[in-house]
Parts: structure tokens; sequence; C-alpha cells
């Protein structure tokens, strides 16, 4: 391994500490409210700012002992990327739906069914060639997400057509 690549890596590794800084700081200046009873709303950013810190810790140690192993640089998969693109660009079309001066151009499919969409299009970015599979995974996840977005945490994420039957 040459010496940029090692000095590449911890440099990655120091990037994501000064990160875990960051987040720590911003963390510190959240407001503690009263009204919670045991977990205030500093919890979860201090447990993203640990796991922060030791992700950090871990990259900018092996950096100096040598580096990690990477793919070589290779051709950009455009074909990969396309189908991210196009997973996105239906998923902020159709999650809510989109209306032009009053005229609907694309029907709101609502959240689940936007983000299922979204997963099958990521999952086949990433090489999958069973999208039957990928569609139900993505269903079933984005399920989970909508009932503990919209239902337990009352926080509206997107209604469309399954959420309507729930």
């Amino acid at each position: 391994m040459t010496g940029s690549m090692k000095r590449a890596d911890t440099a990655i590794g120091i990037g994501v500490l000064c990160l875990a800084a960051v987040v720590g700081w911003q963390t510190s200046i959240i407001p503690e409210n009263a009204a919670y009873a045991r977990i205030g709303p500093r919890l979860f950013p201090w447990i993203a700012t640990g796991m922060l810190a030791v992700m950090g810790a871990l990259l900018t140690l092996q950096g100096l002992r040598g580096g990690w192993e990477h793919d070589e640089p290779g051709e950009l998969d455009r074909g990969g990327l396309a189908w991210l693109f196009g997973g996105l660009v239906f998923n902020v079309l159709f999650i809510g739906g989109t209306t032009v001066a009053g005229t609907t151009l694309v029907p709101k499919l609502g959240f689940i069914l936007s983000s299922s969409v979204l997963f099958v299009c990521t999952a086949r970015a990433f090489g999958s060639q069973r999208p039957v599979r990928d569609a139900l995974i993505g269903f079933a996840l984005a399920l989970v997400a909508y009932v503990g977005f919209d239902r337990v945490l009352g926080y509206k994420i997107g209604s469309g057509l399954i959420e309507g039957l729930i």
C-alpha cells in the first residue's frame, strides 16, 4: 500500500472524529425539557456522537497502521446511479403527488408505496436481480416505518393508497 493511501485513510478517520466533535457540540446545546420523563432530547444524539467517535478512532488507527483494503478505482457504474437517481425522483414525485396550477400531473401514492419503489430501485442499483423479493422487503420496511412515525410518534409522513386502509 502506498503512503498516499495510508494518509488518505488516516484523514478519513480524522474527518469522522471531527464530525463526532461537531455533533457532540451541537448536542450539548440542545435544551433539556423537564416534560420528558427519563429520556431527554439529547439521548440519541449522544449515542450517535459516541458511535461516530468510536468509528473515527478505529478508522484513524487503521489508517496509521497502513490503511484498509480498497477496491481498485474502476469505472463508474452509470446504470446503478441511474437506478438510484430514478428511485429518488420517483419517490419525490409520487409520495405526495405533483400538482401544477391545480392540475394533477402525478398521482399521490403515499409513503409506503413510493418508499417500496425506492427500495426496489436502490436494491437494483446495488445489483439485485430479484425485484419481487425486494418489493416485499421494501413494503414491509416502509409499513413498519409508517406505523412507527404516523401512529406511534404522531408525525405525518405522507398518506396515500395503503395508508388510508390502515
